[in-house]
């Protein structure tokens, strides 16, 4: 039976529960549990705090979990990326007094607050920079308010709260994160069927199906338009003139998609949602 680490709260964990459930698998209704059998599809569900995921299936405890990136890197354990998910994007910063930092040098032998010592520490080693790093486990934008650091690595999505500490972004990007699936050995029994099923979900969330009538002489001309994930499906009608067309397409282009086509003279275009997928 394969053995799933969960992330057992937060958005990372609400998003992956989700993607789970799509998935097919039997997840969790009440938050206190923390093991979660699911005999039909031969998994089990270990809910564990996101912090810890990556070092038990390092360890070999476990043999997969969803975890962030940031999080994998932070645990310097042996467990490696399988699959990057869709869901819980952040990007690392550093972050300090306005007008106080202007680029990465101006780090060196400055205090620096952050709840990932082990990436930050990395990150600045890996470009020469000496740093005193403080561990945090939250609030870390009011560390320089509060005289415990010079500056700050933190999760920034729009910058707001950093500037409400009185606190700007510079230097470079430390890291993209995002969910990601881990192992420890890529060839465990069962890993193949949840990675494609992972992957189905996420095909699911990208794409929709588009059917499409067209006049037979335009075939070329609408294809190039909607070239699908692989190639169009395209079947005759009762009229000779005019063909069916079903393809899949990016969920976010559907709109302009539909208008070209429209535009060159394709007629009864019609949508449907993707619930599942194995491409």
């Amino acid at each position: 039976m394969l053995k799933i680490a969960v992330p057992n709260k937060g958005t990372l964990s609400e998003n992956a529960v989700a993607m789970l459930r799509e998935a097919g698998y039997a997840v969790r209704r009440d938050p206190k549990e923390l093991i979660v059998a699911d005999p039909r599809n031969q998994v089990e569900f270990f809910y564990l705090r996101p912090r810890d995921i990556a070092t038990y299936v390092g360890s070999g405890a476990l043999d997969v979990g969803i975890t962030g990136r940031d999080l994998l890197l932070d645990s310097h354990s042996t467990a490696k990326e399988v699959e990057a998910l869709d869901f819980g994007a952040s990007t690392f910063r550093f972050a300090g007094p306005i007008g106080g930092f202007t680029t990465l040098g101006d780090l060196t032998g400055k205090r620096v607050a952050t709840s990932y010592t082990s990436l930050v520490g990395d990150y600045l080693e890996a470009q020469g920079i000496e740093a005193n790093l403080i561990h945090l486990d939250g609030a870390v934008e009011s560390a320089v308010r509060l005289g415990v650091a010079d500056a700050v690595a933190d999760v920034v999505e729009t910058g707001s709260t950093l500037r409400k500490q009185g606190l700007e972004i510079f230097g470079p990007v430390i890291l993209e994160s995002n969910a990601v699936l881990v192992s420890n050995d890529a060839a465990v029994a069962g890993l193949d069927t949840l990675l494609r099923r992972l992957q189905g979900v996420m095909v699911a969330h990208q794409y929709v199906l588009m059917d499409y009538d067209l006049p037979t002489a335009l075939i070329d001309v609408a294809t190039a338009i909607t070239p699908g994930f692989e190639s169009p499906t395209v079947s005759p009608l009762r009229g000779d003139d005019w063909v069916a067309v079903r393809v899949m397409v990016p969920r976010d282009d559907t709109n302009e998609l539909m208008d070209r086509l429209y535009e060159i003279g394709a007629r009864a275009i019609l949508v449907s949602p993707i619930h599942a997928a194995r491409i």
